[in-house]
Parts: structure tokens; C-alpha cells; sequence
């Protein structure tokens, strides 16, 4: 079945990349977290978008050069606005958690973190992590920058990459035949409908995908009707900031998938 991942938690409804923000996205019935990812001055993988802070608590720290104690200091509440330009959070005590902090509070959750940081590199801190907490099998590691991805790669990590933004257009240009011969390093594309100027959501790219053993996952789908379209479409994943809006695409699509599975049984 298709997995809901839930893009930065409930982003609309919480503040982004925090663990309310986690918790709410599964409540509503996301079936995966997605998450960013950088590494504090003081050696410790946390999640968030952004280099510094400034969007999301105000605060002009940069994550790389501020240890974990610097950036708890920060309110992460005060950077959700809502539909009445209010700031409902602020104050109420959202901080940047660690990566291991959502590990801990979510196990068995799969997740799906994007290395956001190049330099200096926080590979080495973030496969150290993820074998102590055994999270390798249902953490899918990516980055649009392929320097980061082959860094992974090399280091021998035993679970699922994505691919690249050069290794998706590669994906795109190349004949699957080509592919077959010469591979592409990762098990998963993650991409918007369109990019470039180029139609990523056609049938044919799914099946080009799909027939390289390539999972294909879409970003960041809101509208409830879009969602619908690119899982009929053959897409494995859907990735929003909404999932009180696209749980009920997900339920649907599964109850109908059940009862076309109970039928072709009888």
C-alpha cells in the first residue's frame, strides 16, 4: 500500500520539525515522518530545515556553530503562523529536538530524513547514530546533493537512499536499458509533479521507475484531489504538510484496494 509521510510533522497545524508537530501527523493517521537534518557545533543530529533559526524562533544562530544547549534556548513555537496571522506557540516551549529524541518517542515509525548540511560533513555522526539506535531499516536517507549521497553510499549503509537531484535527471534523460547496465545508487525518487520545466507525475515515468525497482514518493501535496490523481497514478508515497486533509485520500484508497482484494479472492 502506499505510505503517507507526514513533511515536517502536522506543518500545518504545528510548529515544523518539533515532536508535537511528529505526534500530531500520526494521530491524524500519517503513516511515515519526514524530517530535515543538521549537526550542532557540539556533535548532535537535530532536526530542522533551515541552517539557522531565524524563520522558525527569530533567532539568527546558525545550527553548525551553536551547540544543543544554544539552540534549546531558542522558542521554535514562535515561527507557526496561523490563518489569522497569530503566533499560537509561542512561548509554549517547542524546541529543536534531536533526531535520536524522534527515534526514541516514535519507535518502529519510519522515517525519512534529508541531510541538509554538506560542511563540514555530519555523515559520519548520523550513521554512527543511526546503527547505535538500530534505526537503519526504517530510516530512508536523503539529500538533493549528491556529494552527501555517495558519501553515505560509500560508507556502507545498509539501508534505502534516495536519489539525487543529478541522479533523478539522469533517471529522466536515460533509456531504462542504459540504467539496468549502469545503476543508479538509490531505491527511491522523491520529487515534485513537475521540475525544471519537466512532467515528473506521467505514467510513463512511474513505470520507468517502478520497472528499476525505484519507489516514487511526491512532494509536498496538500490539495486532496491532487493526491488522489498521483496515487492513481501509481505513486508509493505522498508526502504533505496537511495530513488531516490527505488521511481520508489514504483510507479511501485503502478500502478500496481491500475490496477489490476480497474480490478477487472470491
Amino acid at each position: 500500500m502506499p505510505r503517507l509521510y507526514a513533511h515536517r510533522g502536522a506543518a500545518s497545524e504545528r510548529p515544523e520539525n518539533t515532536l508535537d508537530s511528529f505526534a500530531r501527523a500520526l494521530a491524524l493517521g500519517a503513516d511515515a515522518l519526514e524530517t530535515d537534518l543538521h549537526l550542532t557545533a557540539d556533535g548532535h543530529v537535530v532536526a530542522a530545515h533551515d541552517a539557522t533559526l531565524a524563520r522558525t524562533a527569530g533567532s539568527a544562530v546558525e545550527i553548525r556553530r551553536a551547540t544543543l544547549d544554544e539552540l534549546r534556548r531558542s522558542d521554535v513555537g514562535w515561527g507557526f503562523v496561523d490563518r489569522d496571522g497569530g503566533r499560537p506557540f509561542a512561548g509554549r516551549g517547542a524546541r529543536v529536538p534531536t533526531l535520536e529524541e524522534v527515534l526514541d518517542a516514535f519507535p518502529g515509525v519510519p522515517l525519512n530524513v534529508d541531510v541538509k548540511q554538506r560542511a563540514p560533513s555530519m555523515v559520519g555522526p548520523l550513521l554512527d547514530l543511526l546503527r547505535r539506535a538500530r534505526a537503519e531499516e526504517r530510516v530512508l536517507v536523503t539529500s538533493f546533493d549528491a556529494v552527501v549521497l555517495r558519501a553515505v553510499r560509500a560508507a556502507g549503509y545498509p539501508g534505502r537512499t534516495g536519489l539525487s537531484l543529478t541522479e533523478v535527471l539522469r533517471l529522466y534523460a536515460t533509456p531504462a536499458a542504459a540504467l539496468r547496465a549502469m545503476p543508479l545508487g538509490g531505491g527511491a525518487v522523491q520529487l515534485p509533479p513537475r521540475a525544471r520545466g519537466l512532467r515528473l507525475d506521467t505514467p510513463g515515468f512511474v513505470v520507468k521507475c517502478h520497472a528499476l525497482g525505484l519507489r516514487v514518493d511526491y512532494w509536498t501535496i496538500n490539495d486532496p484531489a491532487e493526491a488522489e490523481r498521483l496515487l492513481a497514478l501509481g505513486a508509493d508515497g505522498i508526502m504533505t504538510d496537511d495530513p488531516a486533509a490527505i488521511a481520508p485520500v489514504f483510507a479511501r484508497w485503502r478500502e478500496a484496494r481491500g475490496e477489490e482484494a476480497v474480490s478477487c479472492a472470491r
